[in-house]
């Protein structure tokens, strides 16, 4: 498709669009015009007949608009999903600081000191994401025209794909799940999870970056704040972080972006229902190829026999399947299982992963990035002088009013490892290079040097060693994890009175609560999704376990204590693992 055959403009846009630059006393010759379109401006004949007749005044006006007109699409060529063919506007957010940051950030954290093939990052796989988005939306429109998906939803999917994961802090999942709870001040900043700083990124993406806005509307996207109206900005960001209750059986539509008959909009990128979704499609067959691990799942295949149906009997609509894909879908969990059995939680990358967590905790405070511009209030609250604000009342022109001007927002704000989570602007210089930011600093206070000393004992594979994992029923709780130690520090190999004669104490031990299931906590994840039959394509319906196979799993989550010694001497070693042995013995 030719750059002019993408993207229009309505004359109000078109009209703020050049006073904003400068051209207002063009903006009334367009508002006899509904809708604007590139190749009409190319068109000498277009301008001139609109009353704007010298030639210079045309291409000034053309040069203008089109810095934001949307150019041709742009193909990738990625090793998971081939030649991918992106929109115009998903190049231009690809192309800001804060998308290009995703470069930055390995997609399996700690991973990569486990699985040398492991080195790819949140970057490609947000590519990819955004394009499974956009072939899976595409496929649904071809196949049922009566759904009215128009071209502003396909567009907003796939940039709620491209976007999805904008607020991976480094090391993707360490940083939200075990260093942020850990150094966090409020009960409600311990809660915080990547989606809601994918949201504040976005946002940060969207204000940051100059004309991106108009290049949203030169796509036909509609960035109106009228209720009314279907709302693109919200849509997107709803679907990158969808409601805390995204219930099938809520009684009111918690949405906003999209009305209840296009419900099944909201499956594509982040399906809290079933949990079957383009995100996942990505990141199985992404990671699965650089870890070398197969994978059984053919995304492919569940594109083709995706049908949007009426389910329940309600109004909302949802993604289904056909019913002899079941087994696929059971492979699809099966397969998530298997990477975190394999790969995700491997005793080693959690270790590893424990112990960075750990140094990013002890160097949070001397670690720093400069963020947004701060507001100061008062001349005397930025300059120091407690009689500035006297100075200046009074005077028509005071000759520090400039100085007051310069003064506010010219400081930039100062925030920590954890704090940056408050501030985009910080947040974007927020990666995996912190990792040697730390290691290389030369700062001699106390918890830095430690730090220090933590991640080399990683890049020197010095790292805690595991002594063995037990079952656990349930999920445990803070206080269960500190009785467990306490019980591993006393349960001796050989009982003496007095202090163990190994001298290894609770603190010595490090015990990792890990839990594995197929995606919906102990619930079988087929239970939420609905299937249809090439019979009656329309009439949904759910599959028990039992009608598929008896060979099936019957219990769908685990949890295990993950056993791990801080002292990796042979002598101490071999003594921690008398205590784990002993305790095994224990608790039978």
């Amino acid at each position: 498709m030719a750059s002019e055959d993408y993207g229009e403009m309505s004359r109000e846009d078109i009209c703020e669009y050049l006073k904003e630059k400068g051209l207002g006393k063009w903006a009334d010759k367009f508002k006899g015009k509904s809708v604007i379109k590139l190749r009409d401006l190319k068109n000498d004949g277009f301008m001139s007949g609109m009353g704007i007749h010298p030639p210079e005044d045309r291409q000034e006006i053309l040069d203008s608009i089109l810095k934001i007109w949307p150019s041709a699409p742009k193909v990738f060529n990625d090793p998971i999903h081939g030649h991918m063919e992106l929109h115009p506007l998903l190049v231009n957010i690809i192309d800001t600081p804060q998308f290009q940051r995703l470069r930055y950030i390995k997609q399996l954290g700690a991973g990569y000191f486990v699985y040398p093939g492991a080195s790819h990052n949140r970057f490609e796989h947000s590519i990819g994401v955004g394009y499974l988005a956009g072939e899976l939306v595409k496929a649904l429109k071809e196949k049922q025209p009566e759904l009215n998906i128009n071209d502003r939803d396909i567009l907003c999917v796939q940039i709620a794909g491209l976007c999805h994961d904008l607020g991976h802090g480094p090391f993707s999942h360490l940083f939200d799940q075990m260093f942020i709870p850990k150094a966090t001040r409020t009960a409600k900043m311990e809660d915080w999870k990547h989606e809601d700083a994918s949201v504040d990124m976005f946002d940060h993406l969207v204000e940051s970056n100059e004309d991106l806005k108009w290049r949203m509307k030169a796509c036909g996207l509609n960035l109106s704040e009228d209720l009314d109206l279907d709302l693109d900005l919200v849509f997107i960001k709803e679907m990158i972080q969808p409601p805390a209750a995204q219930e099938e059986s809520s009684p009111q539509w918690p949405y906003k972006g999209r009305p209840e008959e296009k419900s099944f909009l909201y499956d594509i990128v982040a399906n809290k229902r079933s949990g079957i979704d383009v995100d996942k499609f990505d990141y199985f067959a992404r990671d699965s190829y650089h870890l070398g691990i197969k994978n059984n799942f053919d995304h492919g295949r569940f594109i083709k026999f995706a049908r949007v149906c009426e389910v329940g009997g309600q109004k909302q609509k949802h993604i289904c399947t056909r019913d002899k894909e079941v087994n696929n879908l059971y492979d699809l969990f099966h397969t998530r299982y298997s990477l975190h059995r394999r790969a995700y939680q491997h005793n080693v990358v959690k270790i590893i992963e424990y112990m960075i967590a750990e140094a990013f905790l002890k160097a949070d405070k001397y670690i720093q990035f400069e963020g947004s511009k701060e507001k100061k209030s008062t001349l005397s609250e930025a300059t120091g002088d407690k009689e500035a604000d006297t100075k200046l009342k009074g005077q028509q022109n005071p000759p520090c009013a400039d100085k007051q001007s310069q003064i506010e927002g010219s400081k930039r704000r100062k925030l920590n490892l954890s704090t940056a989570i408050d501030d985009m602007e910080a947040y974007t210089k927020l990666t995996d290079c912190v990792f040697y930011q730390i290691l290389n600093s030369t700062g001699t206070e106390r918890d830095l040097i430690k730090a220090r000393e933590i991640l080399k004992e990683v890049v020197d594979r010095k790292h805690y060693r595991f002594l063995g994992e037990i079952k656990y029923e349930g999920i445990p709780t803070k206080d269960e994890i500190s009785q467990f130690k306490k019980e591993l520090a006393a349960a001796l190999p050989f009982p003496q009175e007095g202090a163990p004669a190994d001298g290894l104490t609770k603190e010595d031990f490090v015990v990792l609560p890990v839990t594995m299931d197929y995606g919906k906590k102990g619930k079988d994840p087929i239970d939420s999704m609905y299937f249809y039959n090439k019979n009656n394509p329309d009439q949904t319906f759910k599959i028990k376990r039992e009608e598929v196979s008896k060979l099936l799993p019957v219990q769908f989550s685990e949890t295990l204590f993950r056993v791990y010694s801080k002292k990796i001497d042979p002598k101490r070693l071999e003594a921690a693992r008398g205590h784990f042995e002993k305790l095994k013995i224990l608790k039978n």
